[in-house]
């Protein structure tokens, strides 16, 4: 019993999976950089880039009536999640090599956090 209660709060005080607090509104912020080509909301519109509404837990590649996905982003097999869009938005080119996503990347952690929390939203 003793060593279950120890493992227990060894596990709690593990940094192992450290999740970074997200802001919405710092991600708001930070979404103006991404307007130009993507929308979200309930009037968004595939642009340059493909509607960001419903993100999590789509597949890379398939928003209805978007014509104009790489062939590497449509056969990258990536499922959109938390993890998958840090990776991506940390360097989008080394992500998905061949894909033509034109931003080169968000500088940190957080703010990739931050991003995720406003499209989540969406």
């Amino acid at each position: 019993m003793k060593l279950a209660a120890y493992l227990a709060a060894l596990a709690l005080l593990s940094p192992g999976d450290v999740s970074i607090a997200q802001d919405a509104q710092a991600g708001a912020d930070l979404w103006r950089g991404c307007r130009a080509c993507h929308a979200v909301g309930p009037d968004a519109r595939n642009l340059v880039g493909p509607i960001l509404n419903g993100l999590s837990g789509r597949r890379a590649g398939t928003v209805a009536g978007f014509i104009s996905y790489s062939d590497a982003m449509k056969n990258a097999g990536i499922v959109w999640s938390e993890a998958t869009f840090k990776r991506y938005a940390a360097n989008p080119q080394a992500a998905i090599p061949g894909s033509k996503e034109g931003f080169s990347g968000l500088r940190t952690e957080k703010d990739a956090a931050d991003l995720w929390a406003y499209l989540k939203q969406f």
